[in-house]
């Protein structure tokens, strides 16, 4: 089976600061809340920080979790509330038909594959010195809100969805043709540049994260379903690629 869970982050606590600035830590407790080693299943989950006060934490699994521990370190754990909801995935996967529209939110990390950076970082450096004259592609991360949603876009038929036109926006003019491209209904509702490392004095990461909302429509089941079990993108570890579904308002 899989559960998705939502847990609830205080961010005044002295552990959450912690947690917060490095999703590698957070990536630590996560795990922690499953049995069995760090990768002995698939893991997703995402931050959401709509409200600065109290944060929401979801995170996908293959079997059901405990977060007594997470509650504990960066929660309420005296507070009255639901501080933690776990509920069972295989409803939401039984929805999906072909046709059907839903909200969603994404968080993910668009990056390209080129052989020719800018301007090499000083691992880049390392890794082209150590390539002995061989051509070596680099992962880089798109920086611009454009490219971000390009990427997007471009990988949403092999996941098994399109983003629909915006119901209520204007045609974007097409330079090169004189005709109108329909805005599609996707937002981008944030965008993160985040450094940490990997470990205490090991290697430095420099991640740039893009969260996305909108409507999409389910193009192939089969497809949509493995997107949302397994994620989107690179950087799953450290809490990208989890697509989550709502129904429509309204």
């Amino acid at each position: 089976m899989t559960y998705l869970s939502r847990i609830r982050i205080n961010p005044l606590r002295a552990r959450s600061r912690t947690l917060l600035s490095n999703p590698r830590a957070m990536h630590s407790f996560v795990c922690a809340g499953v049995p069995g080693t760090p990768d002995s299943q698939r893991i997703l989950w995402r931050l959401d920080n709509d409200n600065r006060h109290r944060l929401e934490l979801f995170v996908l699994t293959q079997t059901r979790p405990d977060w007594s521990h997470l509650v504990e370190a960066a929660g309420w754990p005296d507070a009255d509330g639901d501080q933690v909801a776990v509920a069972d995935y295989a409803p939401l996967l039984g929805q999906l038909t072909l046709g059907r529209e839903f909200a969603f939110r994404l968080t993910a990390s668009p990056v390209q594959n080129t052989k020719r950076p800018d301007k090499l970082t000083p691992s880049q450096k390392k890794r082209q010195a150590n390539a002995s004259g061989r051509t070596r592609s680099f992962r880089l991360g798109h920086r611009t809100a454009a490219a971000q949603l390009g990427w997007l876009l471009d990988r949403a038929d092999r996941n098994g969805f399109e983003i629909p036109p915006a119901a209520v926006s204007p045609a974007i003019p097409d330079i090169d043709d004189g005709e109108s491209t329909p805005a599609r209904d996707v937002r981008l509702i944030r965008r993160d540049r985040l450094t940490f490392r990997k470990k205490s004095g090991g290697m430095q990461i420099t991640m740039h994260t893009a969260t996305f909302e909108g409507r999409l429509k389910v193009t192939d089941v089969e497809l949509l379903t493995h997107a949302l079990l397994n994620g989107i993108g690179p950087s799953k570890a450290y809490g990208c690629g989890l697509l989550t579904l709502a129904p429509l308002r309204g």
